[in-house]
């Protein structure tokens, strides 16, 4: 098996590659999608933010009120910080198992662990992969990629980006880095190269 950790800020374009790959063949594993899961109503994760939050941040019918958690926790680095120790061991955790399945199902699957936070994440998180690919994008790109594509104002996109590592700070944890303020088709051919290498490093 052969692991490449995907990451980029948010509107770096990280889902351009992810597909890419995932075209090519290899297992994707979606850490936002799992995110997403190990808050579900009735779970361990969510009754945790209803603790620490308070029900402000539950709906009326028990799921998550991402707007009402987001003006939180996008204003409040310390809050912030609650929350990622919420989830982020979960999401870790659900991670680990499904890469132990895509190896005993291929035991020469490339698989794709698509993370936004990677970064921030724990060094010893980021030995476990093979391969550290950083999808980039100025920041002014990603603004008004994020007033284009998600209608936030331009002092909201940027809350979202200073929420996130520096460019700096995700650059340096690189193996391979993806310019993604050309064309999609530049974008799609640069994750090619990285189909490439990881096929030559399981031969």
């Amino acid at each position: 098996m052969y692991l490449i950790g995907l990451t980029g800020g948010i509107a770096s374009g990280k889902s351009t590659v992810a597909k890419r790959l995932a075209e090519l063949g290899a297992v994707h594993i979606d850490a936002d999608r799992l995110a997403r899961d190990v808050v579900e109503p009735d779970t361990p994760g969510l009754a945790a933010i209803a603790t620490e939050f308070g029900s402000s941040v539950i709906q009326p019918d028990g799921s998550l009120d991402r707007a009402a958690l987001g003006a939180i926790i996008f204003s409040d680095a310390t809050k912030r910080d609650r929350l990622n120790a919420i989830t982020h061991p979960l999401v870790w955790s659900r991670t680990l198992e499904l890469i132990r399945e895509a190896e005993e199902n291929d035991p020469f699957a490339v698989v794709v662990y698509d993370v936004a936070l990677l970064a921030e994440a724990a060094a010893d998180r980021r030995l476990a992969f093979d391969l550290i690919v950083v999808v980039h994008a100025d920041a002014e790109t990603r603004i008004v990629r994020m007033i284009r594509d998600r209608g936030l104002s331009r002092a909201e996109a940027a809350a979202r980006i200073s929420a996130q590592a520096s460019d700096s700070e995700r650059l340096a944890i690189a193996d391979v880095v993806i310019d993604n303020t050309g064309t999609v088709d530049a974008t799609r051919a640069q994750a090619d190269m990285v189909w490439r290498r990881a096929l030559l490093a399981l031969t």
